[in-house]
């Protein structure tokens, strides 16, 4: 045994159900996004509406998953400074927060502009308050000026430290989430 894996601790998988939340959350993340840069470039509304879609989409997604996460056990912390243990929890838990504030944020900002949200043909958000311009505005700036930088931070970090466990420890820490 290399002197890597003697240093390792025994590998304590996420659960299934856990390991499908995250990377479809990840997938859903990157649609919505994609969508928009798709819309900022071509300005075609068809993009505008399924990044409002797959925003929704990942919305329930997300409340399912902590649902999910408060009855599914998770594995025993992986070892590591109590410092690191720290700021991953609060990585994660700043994560689950944004991404459920960002969809609600996109939401209220189309229905206080006047605007139901269709998602994907099946059923439609109403307009279910009074529109009001200042409060569309209020927020699109949480939305684009506020929480967009934080998941763009967070998600850096989460990544960024993924890849330092993965290639710099060689602790295969990633492969829990696999």
């Amino acid at each position: 045994m290399d002197q890597v894996q003697s240093r390792v601790a025994p590998l304590n998988k996420w659960p299934m159900i856990s390991r499908v939340f995250h990377w479809i959350s990840a997938l859903l993340l990157l649609v919505t996004w994609a969508l928009m840069f798709l819309y900022d470039t071509t300005d075609d509304s068809l993009y505008i509406g399924l990044h409002k879609a797959f925003g929704v989409s990942l919305l329930f997604w997300m409340l399912a998953r902590v649902i999910s996460r408060v009855f599914v056990k998770a594995p025993p912390d992986a070892p590591m400074p109590k410092w690191q243990d720290v700021i991953a929890k609060f990585t994660h838990f700043a994560l689950y927060a944004l991404l459920i504030a960002m969809p609600i944020a996109g939401l209220l900002m189309s229905v206080y502009g006047g605007r139901a949200v269709d998602v994907f043909g099946l059923f439609e958000i109403p307009v279910f308050v009074t529109p009001d311009r200042g409060l569309a505005r209020t927020f699109n700036d949480w939305h684009t000026e506020i929480i967009w930088p934080l998941i763009l931070a967070f998600t850096a970090a989460h990544i960024g430290a993924a890849l330092y466990h993965q290639f710099i420890k060689k602790d295969k820490l990633m492969k829990r989430i696999w």
